[in-house]
């Protein structure tokens, strides 16, 4: 998932990421350089490189990376590294030991040094550790009232969504309402054109999108981008999906959406039975799906 930096403060900021590779090799010019000590730098550079590597190999590196990390000293540097593994681990489908191994090695990071809250909000390794369990389903626990606070914002934000309603204009003009969409199953699908997540599973979305849309399948992709930008990236890729624009940010704010992609599936009677935190694989949307209904 993409997030916004992660190096800007070494050791109190960890806000959200807009991509861990960028991070671990572009710290501000404002802050100290971190200097990596030598069982920390190889490390470092195969975080840089997991996006290059194929998804059977991402796999086996990314266990290897949680373990490494796991073993490391107690220092600033092991909450840093173990929270810019689990931002990445959650791009598709790697497998479940895989995800349980980079959790346990989140939890353990958090326990060895637990980080303090930032301006009375959790501190984002605990919502990263939170959203790990919650939404991806991992083991793991703290007792942390961070963690605690971290878990019961989430559950909030999920009654929110529970209920949200949206009015917002596709590519073609077209207004869509949310909840003029009941008895249909519809997944609403947070994305950005410079996102490589995005980019990735965008295919997969759409053969779904070609294989359910008569079953009352209905996807409504957003983005906070203007149409200039938008309407070009969808035609080259020949999307059939409606893309709808939310350039205010409007319907971003209510889902609470702080990186992408995200989605969330609704059933025909409009309950959310399914959401992502991250890039999800055809399987993986299948998945959801399957929650509402759709085989």
């Amino acid at each position: 998932m993409l997030r916004s930096p992660l190096f800007r403060n070494i050791l109190i900021t960890f806000s959200w990421l807009i991509g861990a590779l960028i991070f671990l090799s572009r710290p501000s010019a404002s802050q100290q350089k971190i200097v990596w000590s030598d069982q920390e730098k190889p490390i470092v550079e195969q975080i840089r490189g997991l996006r290059k590597l194929d998804d059977h190999v991402r796999a086996k590196t990314t266990r290897d990376l949680a373990l490494q990390i796991r073993q490391l000293p107690v220092v600033p540097h092991k909450l840093t590294l173990a929270e810019a593994l689990a931002n990445l681990s959650t791009e598709g489908d790697f497998g479940r030991d895989t995800l349980q191994e980079v959790t346990t090695t989140l939890e353990t990071a958090v326990r060895e040094q637990p980080p303090k809250t930032q301006k009375g909000q959790p501190n984002s390794l605990y919502v990263e550790l939170a959203s790990l369990v919650r939404y991806e389903h991992m083991q793991a626990t703290s007792d942390d009232p961070q963690f605690a606070a971290a878990m019961a914002q989430f559950e909030a934000d999920d009654a929110n969504r529970e209920k949200a309603d949206f009015t917002l204009t596709d590519l073609q003009g077209k207004e869509w309402r949310l909840h003029d969409l009941q008895g249909k199953v519809v997944l609403v699908n947070f994305w950005a054109t410079w996102c490589p997540p995005c980019r990735k599973e965008m295919p997969d979305l759409d053969a779904l999108y070609a294989k359910f849309k008569d079953q009352g399948f209905v996807v409504l992709a957003i983005s906070d981008e203007d149409a200039a930008k938008v309407t070009p990236f969808i035609g080259e890729r020949k999307i059939s999906y409606p893309v709808l624009l939310d350039p205010g940010r409007k319907v971003n704010e209510l889902f609470k959406v702080e990186g992408i992609p995200k989605s969330f599936v609704y059933n025909r009677e409009g309950k959310l039975v399914a959401q992502s935190i991250d890039m999800r694989t055809r399987s993986q949307f299948l998945g959801m799906l399957a929650e509402a209904g759709l085989q």
